[in-house]
């Protein structure tokens, strides 16, 4: 496989070599793979495992991926190196991941893949995985969908004068207001349903996620809830925030008292209707005078330019000194010293709704539901269903420097990278984490 580049040319060769019946192998494509899979990384290397670490070549560019992987002082030790369309993404890490395990396996090396929540490489990874009858750890496992009860409620998806937000607020924290069944965010939803079909431990942030896979058939004694290693990379950011040179580049932030936009789902991005109720919400929030912070990503500039806003936009800027509308940024200690100083977030990401939870920041989600429903649950995070542009900003005015929602409990733990490989550990203690029917049945009935 030529694609395929490695850190020195005898990396399998050594790596076989090392003491130890598995090979612990950590996959990260994204950013938020590695926000999220770093700590445990760090984790097993603090430990004497051998663990490898494995890149896709998903986000290969600076701000996505190069300056984060300098920050946290980490270097892979493969990259798959994949381009393409969602398919050929896809076929490209089966096919090339596939080729590093059967090395692997070859030279008698068992190994244990680590993948991450709802993404395109922990679907396609965790099946590379079980081809070769390697089960994975799922990081971050039992992330479903949930959405409120829009149909049982006289919060309906349209007249914006009827909303009372403070009874919506109340509305979305009774867990028995949400329904279950949303294939959105697309194709999330589907990534984590097969990357649980294909994993031996399902590491869940919340006992929510671990009643999901309960519900779906999943073994109890391989669910093991220990929060989200999103608060490790988060507290690691945070005591080195005095590093962060955001405030030199975007002074207006430091004084705090902005919302943080960000738009880049698929299913909003691809919406007309669904994007320009977001845009214009944000549009009026920064014609009213509001500090306003837009990140965009890849899916925004596309929909920006589908809808024929690139100009508005840039004039926009030019207009509100008060708008800032930046691509993102390559370095986590700067979203974390920033997002610290945020009255709001308004976010369509699931890992944006982690980071506010755990900085005590309110969070709009802008989407029909949320696949971190608990933060809802909890007070923190309001849905803002994106049909309205008056109905999202005014949610968003609502939680804006929200007391109240500031107060929400810490739902996703601490030392979360322990508890993770503390799990693993216990699992391999009694075989491996493919584990047979008759393994099964042993396990329980001890023979």
């Amino acid at each position: 496989m030529d694609e395929i580049t490695y850190r020195r040319p005898d990396l399998l060769d050594e790596i076989a070599k090392e003491p130890g019946d598995t090979v612990h192998l950590i996959l990260i494509a994204t950013k938020p793979d590695i926000i999220k899979q770093i700590p445990l990384y760090k984790e097993l290397k603090a430990r004497g495992h051998a663990v490898l670490l494995g890149h896709t070549g998903q986000h290969y560019d600076e701000n996505l991926s190069g300056g984060m992987l300098k920050e946290f002082d980490v270097l892979p030790d493969f990259n798959l190196n994949v381009r393409g369309t969602m398919y050929e993404v896809v076929s490209q890490i089966i096919g090339r991941l596939g080729y590093v395990l059967n090395e692997l396996r070859r030279r008698k090396k068992p190994v244990v893949p680590y993948v991450h929540g709802d993404t395109t490489t922990a679907m396609a990874a965790s099946n590379a995985g079980f081809c070769h009858g390697f089960a994975a750890v799922h990081v971050e496992a039992g992330i479903r969908t949930l959405t409120p009860d829009y149909e049982a409620t006289s919060y309906k998806l349209q007249a914006t004068s009827a909303w009372d937000i403070e009874g919506w607020r109340n509305f979305l924290m009774d867990k028995k207001n949400w329904k279950r069944g949303s294939l959105e965010p697309y194709p999330e939803q589907f990534n984590t349903r097969c990357s649980e079909a294909a994993t031996g431990v399902h590491l869940a942030p919340v006992e929510l996620n671990r009643e999901f896979m309960l519900s779906e058939g999943f073994p109890d004694d391989r669910i093991f809830v220990v929060g989200n290693s999103v608060v490790d990379a988060t507290q690691e950011a945070a005591e080195s925030m005095a590093k962060s040179t955001v405030f030199e580049r975007y002074p207006m932030l430091e004084s705090g008292d902005f919302v943080r936009f960000c738009i880049h789902r698929r299913e909003n991005c691809i919406s007309e209707k669904r994007f320009l109720s977001l845009y214009r919400a944000m549009q009026s929030l920064i014609t009213d005078g509001r500090k306003v912070l837009l990140i965009s990503m890849f899916q925004t500039e596309a929909a920006l330019e589908r809808f024929g806003l690139k100009n508005e936009i840039t004039e926009l800027t030019k207009k509100f000194p008060t708008f800032i509308y930046s691509p993102v940024w390559p370095g986590y200690r700067d979203v974390i010293a920033a997002m610290s100083r945020a009255a709001v977030c308004a976010t369509d990401s699931g890992s944006m709704q982690e980071e506010m939870n755990a900085l005590g920041v309110p969070c709009v989600t802008l989407r029909y539901g949320s696949d971190r429903s608990e933060s809802a649950m909890a007070g923190g995070n309001l849905i803002a269903p994106p049909v309205d542009d008056a109905l999202v900003k005014k949610i968003i005015e609502f939680a804006w420097d929200n007391e109240e929602m500031r107060k929400a409990p810490k739902l996703y733990g601490e030392n979360v990278s322990k508890k993770s490989i503390d799990a693993v550990e216990e699992v391999l203690a009694k075989g491996r984490v493919f584990r047979t029917e008759e393994e099964k049945l042993a396990s329980v009935t001890g023979t």
